[in-house]
């Protein structure tokens, strides 16, 4: 099928969230362990000489959650998944079961305690994932670090997936940890882990690829990018045989509004039958939502 109309779309979006009341103090955690002037003084949202146009509807939202809801209701967005930490997601996740799908943020530098929130968020939310931001832990933690391994063998145990970003971070922070390479031997040592890169894998997308063509159980997401900029590598993966393993995600409200995303989706050339595949399934199999 063509990019469906949004009656028919049923979009799962695995980047998802709600406006923020507080930019400034939700990302302290990556501004206090920049140096340059810019990031620490001027910029509220530490992405933003990337995203000029980010959206920006904290002052206008008495409701955030239902601000979110409406603008899925508008694009066909069935689902959402979100993280369960914060009052707005955890109202969320109660008050619209059928539209938000819990994810959990962990933190390999706590160790054991890591696991621990993972185990608790998973009896008490129904977390799907478990998110990993390499470059923003403070001190960071590469994929492949030894600190890691507990929360991978946790997400094999709990039959979940790690969403993990790789590549060069948008804040100033060093790539080292994020370097796709890293990926190869996480996936040698837990081949039952269901990995999903997160935020573009650029520079490296054509070893992403080659990683993905390896590794049966590793994917990559579009969280973070417009679909105009896309990489051609993943659109011709996607294309040939990579269908089921190229999910999609947004950033809305963090750095793109979904006017936007969905305005440049049917703009970019993925045949006909790879469309329900990234706009919904592969991100169903991946989350096992048809598993309750």
């Amino acid at each position: 099928m063509p990019f469906p109309h949004p009656e028919k779309r049923a979009v799962i979006d695995t980047m998802i969230g709600f406006p923020l009341r507080d930019k400034r103090r939700t990302y302290e955690f990556i501004t206090r362990q920049t140096k340059d002037a810019e990031s620490r003084e001027d910029f509220d949202f530490p992405v933003e000489y990337m995203f000029k146009d980010a959206p920006d509807e904290a002052a206008d939202a008495a409701d955030p959650v239902a601000l979110t809801l409406a603008a899925m209701d508008q694009h066909g967005i069935r689902l959402g998944v979100i993280g369960v930490e914060g009052e707005d997601s955890r109202r969320a996740l109660r008050d619209h079961p059928g539209r938000f799908v819990a994810s959990i943020n962990a933190d390999p530098n706590e160790g054991m305690e890591a696991v621990r929130k993972i185990e608790a968020a998973h009896r008490d939310w129904g977390v799907r994932a478990v998110n990993l931001f390499p470059a923003g832990f403070e001190p960071p933690v590469p994929i492949n670090d030894k600190r890691m391994y507990p929360v991978y063998a946790k997400c094999v145990e709990l039959g979940i997936p790690a969403f993990v970003c790789a590549g060069v971070p948008g804040p100033r922070l060093p790539f080292a940890s994020q370097h796709v390479e890293l990926i190869d031997e996480v996936m040698y040592d837990f081949p039952e882990l269901v990995f999903v890169t997160r935020h573009g894998c650029e520079p490296w997308v054509d070893l992403a690829v080659k990683l993905m063509v390896k590794w049966p159980n590793l994917h990559y997401s579009t969280s973070a990018f417009a679909p105009k900029y896309y990489p051609k590598a993943i659109v011709d993966y996607a294309n040939t045989r990579g269908a089921d393993r190229v999910v999609y995600a947004g950033y809305f409200p963090m750095g793109l509004s979904l006017d936007r995303i969905m305005a440049e989706l049917p703009q970019v050339p993925f045949k006909d039958d790879v469309w329900p595949k990234f706009l919904h399934d592969n991100a169903a199999r991946v989350l096992k939502l048809d598993q309750g």
